[in-house]
């Protein structure tokens, strides 16, 4: 079996996905976490479990499972826990449904009844409130003044959360006193200040050799500063090196090296064409190295009275039990519990052949003691564990202290997986085995990644990635969707494409006084790879500096290490989605087009012309295609003499279907029921006819209804649109609590007005966060009423 899904529920009758998945061709135990919680959050017990095969590893594989086993909670007092507070919440939604369905029909007095009895609040008072503004009074001012409200009380927050943000780039132009920047290179190691705005930037490797300069960027001033021409000339700091990491303590503002790729480390451990290509110290890079490959660690202090000094705190972090010498690793580091942990990377040693990869350690900065958490290939492959690989992505999410580890290489494999590893309890989860499937990017290596934990969102700037192509395997620049981002809000989190800046629209011109917002909407940073992404979370801006550009011109054709393009661009990113601003427009858009439609009613065709001129249009994105079509076709209401009716859903505006009803005469159709096709080009038509038999009765297919048979009408059907031309008592009560003028208003709401504004107002609860609206969806849909065979 390869792909399947596991459904999980109380009855066999009522059973929800809760898996969608697929096991590896081989002979290793795979274990899979099932969600054991709903959208809401609320854990739900579960009796039955079925597994049901999609597809086989070939076709000429039968589907079979050869072991299944569950793990879980079966502790029956804890279960029945469980049990009655999914019961509450399960009636608690149905109820919610039922208030909703009330509401729709009109029937105000029993809803507020229900709400009376049962003490439950089915919405946010606000939503109430715009409710009673727009749907039965038409009081618009009320409802735009409640649309503020609601914005000041955050109700929108989790609607602009959850838009697709659009990238805003600013390339950095800044130099040091002499007019210098950091040259052109890729492989570099960057570290971030957030709390002084300072970038720190060292190393790296020029296309010729590897680079041992050291600099600081200043955000505030926008000036490069130059802390060392060579630290290989300074006590105790690190020689020339590449592919090596760096991370920055906000606690202490000191800055701490580990890894490298050196002149002096031989070539023949380079493998990938994304890294560079180093020569031994004789430049013979076939020559075996002579020098120890040892894996020094080191801090430089940025503050107190040892700033501007480095500590060698290892020759050999390996001999101290920590990592051996590594390249394209990761490391982050935990501020507050003083922490360090480093994942991956590939082992440089004197076995050249061998591709070794290194596994996970973390270093206690309090106490100087390295610790192997997980070994880089076990002889058993356990489901805790995380593959190791190079190039790869690990970000810290401080709060909940968790790491999470993707993408990468491993062999000659670019990978497209995602782990979250507790750092508690040890253990690693399998987000995603191919986040390409389910939306995300394409898999990628050294492709560099930030975290926004107070946003809990994950940012992530691709580099090289291979393509399937005709003639085999294609390693290219993530050119398409080079940038995404992921949220991991509710397991196992989402991923989404971060978008260019749009264009300015055609014919529109950008204020002169701001020439670089003009410029903004154009400039962004090439496809590269081996650059470096630095994240201030206090500002929530990016910087990318440096990297590989590829050969101009065959960019997707050549890889050679020496010929590669490398820069020396600096770039600041900030990510921009739809405010609390845009929101409060969206929505007074569609109040107003509301209350354009009903003056085509109610006043002259002047003022309401008038109106759709100046209030209606002042609301309207004129930049945005789909509103101004909308717009404009606002003035087909003063050309009628009547609104027009909205629009048909789909379902209304399919054809009938032909219905087969009990003909009067034997094997004849009725002239009035014929039905007409026509195929080609012919002139001809014929009659469509079907007859069969069921016992003594003869059938036959028609198009029409005969009335003489239509079913006989349940007993006690209910009459929808009767009900909706009923006014409640409470619609009165609410409307002489607000004043005579809108007591009248309130008289006139006839039913198709009545649905019309309560369609306003639904489609504004788009922009409102779930727990404070009613529940998506209708209740005539959730509750099935098209069984058959007395199947109820």
């Amino acid at each position: 079996m390869k792909d399947f899904k596991i459904y999980v529920g109380l009855g066999e009758d009522r059973m929800n996905e809760v898996l969608h998945t697929s096991l590896k061709n081989d002979t290793t135990p795979e274990t899979f976490d099932i969600k054991y919680f709903n959208n809401a959050g609320i854990r739900f017990p579960t009796r039955y479990v079925k597994i049901v095969p999609i597809s086989a590893h070939g076709q000429s594989f039968h589907t079979s499972i050869w072991h299944v086993s569950l793990t879980g909670i079966t502790d029956e007092a804890y279960v029945e826990r469980v049990r009655l507070k999914y019961d509450e919440f399960q009636e608690t939604t149905v109820l919610r449904h039922v208030l909703k369905y009330l509401r729709q029909r009109r029937l105000l007095t029993p809803y507020e009844s229900i709400i009376s009895r049962s003490g439950i609040q089915p919405e946010h008072p606000l939503i109430t409130k715009l409710y009673e503004s727009v749907v039965l009074r038409g009081d618009w001012k009320q409802a735009e003044d409640t649309l503020s409200l609601m914005s000041k009380t955050n109700l929108f927050d989790s609607y602009i959360h959850g838009t697709q943000p659009y990238a805003v780039w600013r390339r950095l132009y800044g130099t040091n006193a002499d007019g210098d920047v950091p040259s052109p290179r890729g492989g570099h190691a960057m570290c971030m200040d957030p709390i002084n705005d300072m970038i720190y930037l060292f190393g790296g490797w020029d296309g010729k050799k590897s680079l041992d300069d050291f600099w600081v960027y200043s955000v505030r001033e926008d000036k490069w500063q130059i802390l060392s021409h060579g630290t290989s000339e300074e006590k105790n700091a690190p020689g020339a090196r590449s592919c090596h990491k760096m991370v920055f303590d906000t606690k202490t503002g000191n800055i701490y090296v580990l890894g490298r790729l050196s002149d002096s480390d031989s070539a023949s451990a380079i493998g990938d064409p994304g890294t560079p290509m180093p020569q031994a110290n004789n430049g013979d890079p076939s020559s075996t190295p002579t020098r120890v490959c040892c894996s020094e660690f080191y801090r430089y202090h940025t503050r107190g009275i040892d700033s501007g000094k480095w500590d060698f705190l290892s020759f050999d972090t390996a001999s101290q039990g920590g990592p051996p010498l590594i390249f394209d690793h990761q490391m982050v580091l935990d501020s507050e519990a003083q922490i360090i942990y480093v994942f991956g990377g590939r082992v440089v040693d004197r076995e050249w052949d061998t591709v070794k990869y290194s596994g996970l350690y973390s270093y206690n900065i309090r106490l100087s003691k390295w610790k192997l958490l997980q070994i880089a290939d076990p002889p058993v492959v356990s489901p805790s564990m995380i593959p190791s690989r190079s190039g790869h992505s690990m970000v810290l999410e401080p709060l909940t202290r968790t790491l999470y580890i993707f993408a990468g290489q491993r062999d000659d494999r670019y990978l497209c997986d995602m782990f979250a590893y507790d750092i508690a309890t040890n253990t690693a989860t399998e987000l995603f085995s191919n986040f390409s499937a389910v939306g995300g990017p394409n898999s990628s290596f050294t492709q560099r990644a930030v975290i926004d934990p107070s946003l809990r969102e994950l940012y992530v700037f691709c580099g090289l990635t291979r393509n399937q192509q005709a003639d085999g395997v294609a390693t290219t620049l993530a050119s398409e969707a080079p940038n995404w981002m992921y949220s991991y809000d509710s397991a196992p989190g989402t991923w989404t494409q971060i978008l260019s800046q749009p264009l300015p629209p055609h014919g529109m011109s950008s204020n002169s006084s701001d020439d670089m917002h003009s410029e903004m909407y154009i400039e962004q940073p090439q496809p590269r790879y081996a650059h470096q992404v630095v994240y201030n979370p206090l500002k929530r801006t990016v910087f990318l500096h440096g990297g590989n550009v590829g050969v101009k011109d065959t960019i997707e054709h050549s890889w050679d290490g020496h010929q590669e393009e490398r820069v020396d661009d600096l770039w600041q990113m900030t990510l921009f989605r739809a405010g609390a601003e845009e929101v409060i427009r969206r929505a007074t858009y569609q109040l107003r087009q509301q209350q354009f439609r009903e003056m085509c009613e109610d006043t002259t065709p002047i003022e309401a012309l008038n109106f759709l001129q100046t209030d209606v249009s002042a609301v309207v994105d004129h930049t945005n295609a789909k509103e101004t079509g909308t717009f404009r076709s606002l003035l087909a209401y003063l050309l009628s003499p009547s609104a027009p009716t909205p629009s048909p859903s789909p379902m209304e505006s399919t054809p009938p279907l032909p219905t087969r009803v009990k003909s009067s005469k034997p094997h004849t159709v009725d002239e009035g029921s014929k039905s007409e096709v026509k195929i080609d080009n012919e002139d001809k038509s014929t009659p469509r006819k079907h007859s069969c038999s069921l016992e003594s009765d003869q059938d036959t297919w028609t198009n029409k209804l005969d009335e003489d048979n239509e079913p006989p009408e349940m007993p006690g059907t209910l009459n929808v649109q009767a009900l909706l031309e009923a006014e409640d008592p409470r619609e009165m009560e609410l409307s002489l609590s607000s004043g005579a003028a809108d007591a009248g208003k309130a008289a006139k709401l006839t039913a198709g007005r009545f649905k019309q504004r309560n369609e306003v107002f639904e489609s504004l609860l788009e922009f409102v966060a779930e727990g404070a609206k009613q529940p998506s969806g209708n209740l005539s849909d959730i509750i099935c009423v098209d069984k058959f065979d007395g199947q109820m």
